[in-house]
């Protein structure tokens, strides 16, 4: 069969199929953490002291002592048996963005020769995968490979349901022999401590006396793509570049804005209620669902967790899609541009810090002026964003949220802060020296008697700010969609935590000068709004003057690509921050630049290739096939005296040989490895390898336009966006 008929043959599968029963949902009640082995299950299976002991671990971070441990494995065992699991897993998160993990069974044998059950407190706590297998950043070598999982008791353990059986999940950390974090969850864990000390210290001198521990939150707004199997099977882009290398626009995208909230298409509404169905049972609390801006997207939103427990529930969740998705015949795209001309997919990623005693400290109530906590607290990030906004770029960079990053959809490459009208009005009269007061949204009354009247918010939002407040919460936009929350979750921690003990020293000389708390926490924020207010920006981040204005007249960086932001990581203002605040040792942060870049590159690397062979086994043999055809209708014209018009074919041709020479230019490039130094590798790849990918797909596109519909083998955006 050759490619085209695949297509057409796809097409006539999706257009014929036959709809999945939909099942009645069982309520949330019922299923709600059904899978989890939680605190409530813990207190239903545990003696009181156990009980008491494990609580206490999860809430405040205490050890846990090896004989509440032995008795936690116990019970776990006992509780995941009984649910039919004969296995057990340590699940991971190396610098990979997906999870990673070892099954291992209940089962030993006895001198006896039976086999009996058992899962000891050291198994529970320690696993001991490889250690140099997984990227690593040369922390480890292949002749010194152990690794150790360690269990995460803040984290609760699961259960993972597969048509082959299941699995009892572990969360745990994964390090070196040597103690180096290999993950992305030690860096998570260790920035909310970080931030936590800081936090108290800022408390406690605004005269706090009951200061509960801090913690992070995180509600991750996950952006994709549904595409039928029958077409993503028949495109080698997609299966292994998870995005479309070549493809004509159609002539019909987003531009008639009906697809954002409009009626979910009913086939994915049946994904959307399985797979929620799943998250449910294991605790992960998916509360909002719709159809995004562009035409195949879709949007899932999960309520706010600690964060910790979000980055866990956030890869889970991922997993989970990609696999839910595959049974009801779709693939799905977590890829941040997988189609050119529409918008991509990120994963906003909603971040506040709160505790039971002060509640959220990024919350301003109903007025913010008179809310020393809040202040502090706000002000903390807004000098964090300014004073390390390389970071903040850094830790979202990857060869595909370049394609996404300033495209005028998503926020551009400049980090600044959105705080909207009132909160910055009361900044900017701190700044002033003024005495801060704000003002109230207003009512919103339409004149109509059959619509309620309701208090409108104080301020705006702002789709185009890379970092927004949006009421209680900052939200940064710039992640992602294929991306781990950790590495962003980590930076912000980190950067508040450093920003908080910068204000904690200043409050202290204030304090000392005899001022009362108020004065001197307003000195301190007009401090440092006069270092850092550069970085609040309310106006629209596409434009071409803001870009201006921000890098020549506020000193902000533009950092558009992966080689551009990667190497900060490097830079000592940023390995000061981790050693000064113990998130990452100087070691394990050059790993994860090296690791990184190395990501970025090979994913360049394997599109570069994927295009060379797409290019000349697919475009070019439809593209010469009908030149023939022409070549052979033009001629049996010419026996019958009619002349053609040789407009198209010339125009082919000229297409074709003009991709055939670029790639030409592309394979000389890739055989490139000279290279000085691993900044050089990752420029080379941004401007010289993606230059000459952009340059064959445009000959491929212009082709795809002009070859015949029946010859063309690969499905197009039109069928590929709209058939579902």
């Amino acid at each position: 069969m050759s490619e085209n008929e695949s297509r057409f043959q796809a097409i006539s599968h999706i257009t014929n199929r036959k709809a999945m029963p939909v099942a009645t949902p069982e309520p949330l009640s019922k299923i709600w953490a059904t899978d989890v082995f939680n605190l409530a299950k813990m207190e239903e299976s545990l003696a009181k002291n156990a009980f008491k002991a494990v609580k206490q671990t999860v809430q405040t971070g205490v050890p846990l002592d090896a004989i509440h441990a032995e008795v936690v494995a116990a019970a776990m065992k006992d509780w995941a048996m009984s649910k039919g699991v004969k296995f057990f897993s340590h699940i991971f998160y190396p610098l990979t963005n997906i999870t990673a993990e070892k099954h291992d069974g209940f089962i030993v044998t006895n001198s006896e020769g039976n086999a009996i059950t058992e899962f000891s407190g050291s198994l529970l706590i320690k696993g001991e995968p490889d250690g140099s297998s997984f990227p690593n950043g040369s922390l480890r070598m292949t002749n010194a490979a152990r690794g150790y999982t360690a269990w995460d008791p803040t984290s609760p353990a699961f259960i993972m349901h597969t048509e082959n059986g299941s699995t009892l999940m572990i969360p745990s950390v994964f390090m070196s022999w040597t103690g180096e974090a290999l993950d992305k969850k030690i860096p998570l864990l260790r920035s909310n401590a970080a931030m936590d000390k800081a936090g108290r210290r800022v408390l406690t001198l605004m005269g706090e006396t009951e200061i509960a521990p801090l913690n992070a939150s995180c509600g991750a707004e996950q952006e994709y793509f549904l595409v039928d199997s029958n077409f993503a099977n028949t495109r080698p882009d997609l299966l292994l570049a998870g995005r479309t290398l070549f493809g004509a626009s159609p002539a019909k995208g987003q531009q008639f804005d009906d697809h954002y909230f409009g009626a979910i298409p009913t086939r994915v509404q049946v994904f959307m209620q399985d797979l929620e169905d799943q998250l449910y049972r294991l605790g992960i609390p998916a509360k909002t669902h719709h159809n995004e801006v562009a035409p195949g997207q879709f949007e899932i939103a999960p309520y706010y967790e600690a964060a910790n427990i979000a980055a866990d529930h956030q890869q889970l969740m991922m997993t989970l899609m990609k696999a839910t998705a595959k049974k009801h015949g779709f693939m799905l795209l977590l890829h941040e541009k997988p189609f050119a001309g529409i918008n991509g997919s990120g994963k906003h990623v909603n971040w506040s810090v709160a505790n039971t005693t002060q509640g959220n400290l990024l919350d301003p109530g109903s007025t913010p002026h008179d809310n020393l906590n809040f202040l502090l607290f706000c002000g903390a990030v807004i000098r964090g964003v300014d004073k390390y906004g390389p970071l903040l770029r850094a830790v979202i960079a990857s060869a595909s949220n370049d394609h996404r990053l300033g495209a005028n959809e998503a926020p551009p490459a400049i980090l600044s802060v959105y705080l909207g009208s009132q909160l910055e009005q009361v900044f900017q009269d701190i700044k002033e020296g003024k005495i801060a007061t704000s003002t109230k949204g207003g009512e919103m009354d339409l004149g109509l008697a059959q619509i309620l009247k309701f208090e409108r918010d104080p301020g705006d939002r702002n789709r185009t700010s890379p970092f927004a407040f949006t009421g209680n919460r900052f939200e940064f936009r710039a992640v992602g969609s294929a991306q781990s929350v950790s590495g962003p979750l980590v930076a912000m921690n980190t950067m508040l935590a450093d920003s908080l003990n910068w204000v904690a020293d200043a409050l202290e000389v204030e304090l000392a000068k005899g001022n009362d708390q108020a004065t001197a926490a307003l000195a301190v924020l007009k401090q440092l709004m006069e270092l850092h207010g550069n970085v609040i920006f309310g106006g629209d981040g596409y434009s071409a003057e803001w870009h201006r204005i921000a890098v020549e007249e506020r000193g902000l960086l533009n950092l558009p690509t992966t080689a551009d932001a990667l190497p900060y990581l490097r830079q000592d203002f940023i390995k000061e921050l981790f050693a000064n605040t113990g998130v990452l040792s100087n070691v394990e942060l050059e790993s994860r630049f090296e690791v990184y870049a190395e990501q970025y590159m090979l994913t360049i690397e394997v599109e570069a290739k994927l295009v060379i062979e797409m290019a000349k086994t697919l475009v070019y043999p439809a593209s010469t096939h009908y030149l023939a055809d022409l070549a052979m209708t033009n001629a049996s014209m010419a026996d019958l005296g009619v002349e053609m018009d040789n407009t198209i074919p010339t125009s082919i041709a000229t297409e074709t040989n003009a991709m055939i020479a670029a790639v030409a230019e592309l394979e000389q490039a890739i055989a490139k490895h000279d290279f000085d130094s691993i900044e050089q590798h990752m420029n080379f790849c941004a401007n010289d390898i993606r230059g000459l990918m952009d340059k064959i797909r445009s000959h491929a596109d212009a082709l795809e336009s002009e070859v015949a519909d029946d010859l063309w083998p690969l499905p197009k955006y039109r069928e590929m966006l709209f058939i579902k």
